[in-house]
């Protein structure tokens, strides 16, 4: 029996790095390749490291995609603020306060989670122009917001029921107000969700592509769209757009290094509680 555990425990080992090590093969691959000269990237070398390290792939990369990783930073920190601060207000009014139809509400606003982009693409983009909002980063922004209200809603309002009513109660009697026992109350125990809501819209705002592309004009598009133009254009010297993939997904990539275990943590605090 032991010996059998002992083997299963080798087999799911060496299973784990055979997937781990088939995740990582593209990230070496778009490292070696950044860090080759042009001259020097063809399909018979691909898979061998660099006989020069080219960090000119990095500088120039910087200089190119600069406004762009500007504009994906006002545009993730921006939303993710709005929507993290609107998801709090919904999760607590859903959770503590006597709203009518709120077992109603609910459903519907999680309803949003589950609408693929392309479904409202047409009319949003109608929208956007009727109300000249288009084009630009604060057109951007409302729609990461009010796309991202959904998610940060139901993890707002899983964390708040878990805090006990007595709590709000004792508040109450104390003389304060419903935004009162929100400022005093809610928000210094709300450090759990609001990492994990900050990470996790940050992480998908950084990463979307399809607003952005068609949202948004040239001049107020984030990083992944200029990737997408530079690798879609002829005689692409690819060590520039790898250089400039490793930029764009490092913010994300330090965000779960630094934080990936607060974030686990906060994932499960509302359903460890109670």
């Amino acid at each position: 029996m032991a010996k059998s555990r002992g083997l299963t425990k080798v087999l799911v080992q060496i299973l784990a790095i055979l997937l781990a090590a088939a995740y990582l093969i593209p990230v070496y691959m778009t490292l070696v390749t950044s860090l080759k000269a042009p001259q020097e990237i063809n399909l018979m070398t691909a898979w061998q490291p660099p006989t020069k390290v080219n960090w000119q792939s990095y500088s120039t990369a910087f200089s190119q995609f600069a406004p762009y990783i500007k504009n994906s930073f006002i545009l993730a920190l921006c939303a993710t603020a709005l929507s993290a601060a609107m998801g709090s207000l919904n999760g607590y009014v859903l959770s503590k306060y006597p709203l009518p139809g709120r077992n109603i509400i609910m459903p519907l606003i999680v309803f949003g989670m589950f609408i693929p982009y392309q479904s409202i693409l047409v009319p949003l983009f109608q929208f956007m122009q009727r109300t000249k909002l288009y084009g630009g980063l604060p057109g951007l922004i409302l729609v990461h917001v009010v796309y991202g209200l959904p998610i940060t809603t139901l993890l707002f309002r899983s964390f708040y029921e878990e805090i006990p009513d007595e709590l709000l109660g004792a508040a109450s009697i104390d003389g304060a107000d419903f935004f009162g026992i929100f400022r005093y109350v809610i928000m210094p125990l709300s450090g759990p969700p609001f990492l994990v809501v900050c990470i996790w819209q940050f992480t998908q705002i950084w990463n979307e592509f399809l607003f952005a592309v068609t949202l948004a004009r040239p001049s107020s598009q984030p990083i992944t769209v200029a990737l997408a133009n530079l690798a879609g254009g002829q005689a692409v010297s690819w060590n520039l757009p790898m250089a400039g993939s490793v930029l764009a997904a490092l913010p994300t990539v330090l965000i779960y290094i630094l934080l990936g275990r607060y974030f686990v943590r906060g994932l499960l605090a509302g359903a460890l509680k109670g």
